[in-house]
């Protein structure tokens, strides 16, 4: 699958498309981790392009460093992945979704309904992206920061899932807990908790993959994209 080039008002960056066998389908802006648009990400880009969607990741650490593909794996990778991370521009990066967003709309063949689904930072910005855009459905998998984001909330009117690891070692029981008091009554969020398993617990071949509460938000992801992107 080819990497296309979006244009955004501070310049050009990248994103890996997925696109249908059969040409045609809803779309899904898949949000990176720390580790850039690795071949994990475009792993779950291909996966939901077999599912029948248009599947785009953007690059959101252009601006830092074009074309950034790290693993878990390493000591280094994952100290360069922290400081992307740190580096990263919150408000900057919303606003290259919403363009990439925006843009997978209109890609020949998508029928105009896009949804979101991100990991780790990327969902915190799935979560963030739901509150500030036209997103059709959001799907956040152990985002990072969402508790001090909670007033976000307030605008967000399409279906948004949050899959939430209990034992997530970058999102404390307190933050979790803030999360499901403030938000479990939300008209438009749904929680999912899983219990005894780590953060990135859906990272293909990751140190945390977890292939039953993989398989299990996976279900519930690809039901909302169903239920939301036809």
């Amino acid at each position: 699958m080819p990497d296309i080039t979006i244009n955004g008002p501070d310049g050009d960056f990248s994103g890996y498309l997925a696109t249908p066998a059969n040409g045609s389908g809803g779309g899904v802006l898949v949000i990176q981790e720390i580790f850039g648009v690795n071949k994990d990400m475009r792993s779950h880009c291909d996966h939901l392009a077999a599912a029948g969607y248009f599947a785009l990741c953007p690059d959101i650490f252009w601006r830092q460093e074009p074309g950034i593909q790290l693993t878990d794996q390493s000591e280094e990778e994952w100290a360069r992945a922290f400081e992307l991370y740190q580096g990263f521009d919150l408000e900057k990066g919303v606003g290259d979704l919403r363009i990439s967003l925006a843009l997978l709309k209109t890609i020949d063949g998508c029928n105009g309904k896009a949804g979101t689904v991100g990991f780790c930072l990327g969902g915190l910005l799935a979560y963030l992206v739901a509150a500030q855009s036209d997103a059709d459905c959001s799907v956040s998998y152990y985002g990072v920061g969402i508790d001090e984001q909670l007033s976000a909330a307030s605008t967000i009117k399409s279906p948004t899932l949050l899959h939430i690891a209990e034992e997530d070692g970058f999102v404390s029981k307190e933050a979790q807990a803030k999360i499901n008091e403030k938000l479990s009554n939300h008209s438009s969020i749904e929680i999912h908790n899983y219990p005894n398993v780590d953060h990135a617990f859906a990272r293909h071949n990751g140190l945390n993959f977890d292939s039953t509460a993989a398989a299990l938000a996976e279900e519930r992801t690809m039901a909302c994209f169903a239920a939301n992107l036809s």
